[in-house]
């Protein structure tokens, strides 16, 4: 075994690719690593010969290999512009504001990968700062299929995350759209279309109406805090295609339409194109230059005028081709009638495979001509971001067969399967009459699906692995399902009918349990997709194939939601939240171990535990194939290890004819590592935590006079570290010379106090003397938005020389250039943090501090908390004081903290929890910028006012503690607690930090008795 089969994974997930397998003439990984980025080349698949492929060969052959000149041209210009420093970026101030924000690792769980950062990068670029040649280049791709319409496309592989840069582009444009209205070049109207419902509902998400949209989601933070009044300007439509069909205004029956017609043609009174843009976006009728962002946009295209490219085709192809002809009439004919009735300003293109399809007109699996980036599967499984596609020998059975398995539907013969859905006349062919190679295939696998079950319940992952198969038609995946799934045969004895029910052939997804009876949750469903998609309703032979898990599922639904939630679900809507829920703990589709379907699986459908993929269809082109094989590639785990790349995770394929590797290797299962759910239990509900998401703060002085109460969190120190004044620079032979910044020597201190004091006026004091709103991220402002209230420049100037003798600490020989230094921005800045937050009235408690809360999510609650980690150091809280079921303990001090409440403080303790997932973040300001400050716990504690006025005490365990730090410290206890305690509607809070955890205890009591001394006694 090489070392690409055995570790695939080189590179980080989150930066860009630093090396890339070495692939031979034919594809295939040779096992030899190369430095540097994989240079994109596009291999042109052709559709299968139709002679019979020779054993050890596939029947996909590839004929062509091009440059894509689009992405050969942009990606090294962007490379370069990604380089250099924020003030040559060339971009308005909101998206600085915004890539500073997405590179910012800090303020998220799991960074942004490196690929969903470069699509976006890629289009800022191609709109705010490259030449026009570009943009005339995009448009010359265009014009022969998509005349009238600029599309932008981004190749991104299954699994590296389409929704999350879908997400980034609409705050982008939004944002900038708020802020520079009469820009041509920015929207707040956006139409997303989506190739079928399943997508359509799992996209609502980038509704910044929705109350889990990715905007606000804790985890992502795709805008920061002070941008998201702008981005809820925006209006986002998601549908699916087929809702661009001109629906009949008027219901009538055939007859009666023939009698209203002409010469016996039926009368029609379809909507008008406005008619339909009302129905399906009514948000956006009045919008102009709407964006549109096209998910699976290889839906989307013209028929290519002139002759066709793709030559003779099958009766099955020509089927196919139809199909997808009419999907893409009706998704292009959509979008140009959006352009005549709003407007377009541009259209996104999001695909794995922006590959025209058959029945294009064009080559099948012809490259989009205006795709601008790529980021391949082989790019993503170099950086861990999917599973490994692979072939893995299962055992004697499939020893030297392995070309049959792998192209299996092309190997069955044509007479194997029926070739019609189930209501020809050939539908109920009985399991038995299985094609033995098509049972070997199944059991092969499933063999090899065993030992991966038993290995993940070994480690505890506490979900099963996922088995999934891709039929030809309804005929074919009914007689599969009941294959696998167990079925109730009928037989007449004695003049009666008699029935009995058959277990499955494969036991661990068997319906059937060894009792013969049937399960009270089925492990294997049926679907089928395209009635599904469509949103029609399923046909009858569908409904009783699927009857008893309609029925069971509809159960569920009313034991989790009551009566009236099952009531309004239709059979359809319960099928699709099967799907969509598959592997996820707690949901409908938790315990589904094999879904069997016919067209489901080729795009939209993201369950991350798949683990065996087996194909019983034909394949003419890798496009398909990626297709249905992605659907086995999102990773279960995200959690790097020690070298801060990912593990290897794998997808086992037969049938499917994938050319990502050739050559079987050794199916050395290695399971994800466990995970373990981390929530709130709703038992627990008299545990509960909640409190207050505060966006911002403002802060109102009386009129009289201030004064400036300097603390240690006031001081700064600066040395040569910070700046160095002098530098010699030497030749290898010759005289040198020395750089210094004497200029600066006659510089006046009074200028440099003046320089700072008056930014501090501007930066923080409005003109009715209240400083500036505060909110994460704020960008220091030039100037104020009001008139500067100049009666208080005086006061400020001599607090400001204050701040200079008493809290200015310069080491160095060099001490008075450095203090002449302040004159700078970024120094006055520290400087201007330091003074507004010492800043007070003169007579004390009469400013008032008010904490804005966020309009769209004023309060957060512990018993939102819900995700799963693979962590395996978790502490087990008390039930009676922690609302979640597990404490992830990162350090070992936050075991001991949450030992010391339970156990020493079990007495004033009412209620904890950690500050993990919760949501609770505080807004402070350092070096110009607003971050977000996570504490550690929350304590709710009994300080001797009862159980209905019990003490909120923010807790902060700190070793070593630097300005940042101070920052903090000095924001929660001048601005976040008398802003939430002014409210007088979140309750009483406090903040305590502790610098040694193990005496925390002691702490809180000695901090609680300065407050209660009986209490605590």
């Amino acid at each position: 075994m090489n070392d690409f089969a055995r570790n695939p994974i080189l590179n980080t997930p989150y930066d860009p690719p630093e090396r890339h397998w070495d692939l031979d003439e034919h594809g295939q990984p040779t096992g030899v690593q190369k430095e540097g980025r994989r240079p994109h080349r596009y291999v042109v698949p052709v559709a299968a010969s139709r002679r019979k492929p020779q054993q050890g060969t596939l029947a996909i052959e590839t004929e062509e290999t091009t440059d894509n000149t689009l992405v050969t041209s942009i990606r090294p210009q962007v490379d370069a512009w990604r380089r250099l420093p924020a003030p040559e970026w060339d971009v308005t101030p909101e998206t600085e504001r915004l890539l500073r924000w997405w590179r910012d690792r800090s303020q998220r769980e799991f960074p942004f990968f490196f690929c969903q950062l470069e699509a976006v990068e890629t289009v800022i670029w191609l709109t705010e700062v490259a030449p026009k040649s570009f943009r005339d280049a995009i448009v010359e791709a265009n014009d022969n299929a998509n005349p009238g319409l600029f599309r932008i496309a981004a190749k991104m592989a299954t699994g590296s995350g389409k929704t999350t840069v879908m997400a980034l582009l609409i705050a982008w444009q939004a944002i900038n759209a708020a802020r520079h209205p009469s820009s041509t070049r920015y929207s707040n109207g956006f139409l997303i279309v989506t190739p079928g419902i399943t997508i359509r509902d799992r996209l609502r998400v980038l509704k910044p109406e929705e109350p889990d949209n990715y905007f606000i989601d804790p985890k992502r933070r795709i805008v920061p805090p002070e941008l998201v009044s702008d981005l809820q300007k925006a209006r986002v439509v998601v549908t699916n295609f087929h809702s661009f069909q001109l629906r009949e205004k008027i219901q009538l029956s055939p007859t009666s339409r023939r009698l209203l017609g002409e010469r016996g043609e039926e009368k029609r009174f379809p909507e008008t194109e406005g008619e339909m843009l009302k129905r399906v976006a009514p948000e956006l009728m009045g919008h102009k230059r709407v964006v549109i962002l096209n998910d699976e946009a290889h839906h989307c295209y013209r028929h290519k005028p002139g002759e066709s490219e793709e030559g003779a085709l099958s009766a099955e192809d020509r089927s196919e081709a139809k199909k997808n002809e009419e999907a893409a009439r009706i998704w292009i004919s959509g979008l140009e009638i959006v352009g005549r009735k709003l407007g377009i300003g541009v259209i996104y293109d999001l695909s794995a495979t922006p590959f025209f399809l058959r029945g294009s007109g064009y080559r099948e699996g012809h490259l989009f001509p205006w795709v601008v980036s790529d980021f391949s599967l082989m790019d993503a499984i170099e950086c861990g971001i999917v599973k490994t596609p692979r072939l893995p020998v299962l055992d004697n059975a499939v020893a030297g067969d392995i070309p049959k398995y792998r192209d299996l539907y092309n190997n069955l013969g044509p007479n194997a399967l029926p070739r019609k859905g189930r209501r020809s006349g050939d539908a109920n062919l009985p399991p038995s009459n299985l094609p033995p190679l098509l049972r070997g295939a199944l059991e092969a696998l499933y063999r090899h699906y065993e030992e991966t079950s038993a290995k993940w319940e070994a480690v505890g992952v506490g979900r099963p692995p996922v088995f999934i198969v891709v039929a030809n038609n309804t005929a074919t995946s009914k007689l599969i399902y009941d294959f696998i799934s167990g079925y109730e045969e009928s037989q007449e004895m004695n003049g009666e009918e008699i029935t009995r029910t058959i277990r499955g052939a494969l036991k661990l997804l068997s319906n059937v349990d060894e009792y013969d009876r049937w399960r009270e949750r089925p492990r294997t469903i049926l679907i089928d997709s395209e009635a599904l998609e469509a949103g029609d309703s399923l046909p009858d032979d569908f409904r009783n194939a699927a009857a008893r898990e309609i029925e069971e599922f509809r159960q569920e639904v009313a034991r989790r939601e009551g009566a009236a939630a099952a009531e309004k679900l239709s059979d359809a809507q319960i099928l699709r939240e099967v799907m969509n829920t598959v592997g996820q703990p707690g949901k409908l589709g938790a315990d589904i171990r094999c879904v069997v379907s016919v067209s489901m699986l080729t795009e939209g459908w993201d369950a991350n535990t798949v683990t065996h993929v087996l194909g019983v269809r034909a394949f003419g082109t890798q496009l398909l194939c990626e297709q249905v094989v992605g659907r086995g590639l999102r990773r279960v785990s995200y959690q790097p290890a020690e070298d801060g790349r990912l593990r290897p995770e794998y997808a086992d394929v037969l049938g499917v004819p994938f050319e990502f590797t050739q050559n079987p290797t050794v199916a050395d299962i290695v399971p994800p590592p466990k995970t373990t759910r981390i929530r709130a239990l709703l038992e627990r509900k008299d545990q509960e935590i909640r409190f207050p998401n505060i966006a911002g703060y403002r802060v109102a002085y009386p009129p009289g006079p201030l004064v400036a109460n300097f603390t240690e969190d006031s001081k700064l120190t600066v040395s040569a570290d910070d700046i160095p004044t002098r530098t010699d620079v030497e030749p290898i032979v010759g005289e040198g010379i020395t750089l210094t910044l004497d200029n600066y020597a006659g510089q006046r201190m009074k200028s440099v106090y003046f320089a700072v004091a008056g930014y501090t006026l501007r930066r923080y004091f409005r003109e009715d003397g209240r400083p500036k709103e505060t909110k994460a991220g704020a960008e220091p402002a030039e100037a104020p938005r009001e008139t500067v209230p100049l009666y208080r420049f005086g006061e400020l100037l001599k607090i400001t020389e204050r701040w200079f003798d008493e809290c200015l600490v310069v080491y160095g020989s060099n001490k008075e250039q450095l203090r002449r230094l302040f004159v700078w921005r970024p120094f006055a800045q520290k400087a201007a943090e330091r003074i507004a937050r010492a800043c007070a009235p003169a007579e004390a408690g009469t400013e008032i501090v008010r904490a804005i809360p966020n309009p769209y999510n004023e309060e957060g609650s512990s018993r939102h908390v819900d995700f799963v980690t693979s962590k395996t150091s978790l502490f087990t809280p008390s039930p009676a004081l922690c609302q979640v079921n597990y404490i992830v303990a990162d350090a070992g001090w936050e075991t001991a903290v949450a030992g010391a409440i339970e156990r020493d403080l079990a007495d004033l303790t009412v209620a904890y929890v950690k500050n993990d997932r919760l949501g609770f973040e505080v807004p402070y300001e350092y070096r110009g910028e607003t971050h977000m400050y996570r504490p550690d716990f929350i304590v709710k504690l009994d300080d001797s006012r009862g159980l209905d006025d019990a003490l909120n005490l923010v807790v902060e365990v700190k070793g070593f503690r630097d300005d940042q730090d101070a920052a903090k410290a000095d924001t929660m206890r001048t601005r976040w607690l008398p802003g939430v305690n002014a409210a007088r509607k979140f309750g009483r809070w406090e903040f305590l930090e502790c610098r040694n955890p193990h005496e925390f205890a002691s702490e809180v009591r000695a901090f609680l008795a300065k407050r209660q001394p009986a209490k605590v006694a």
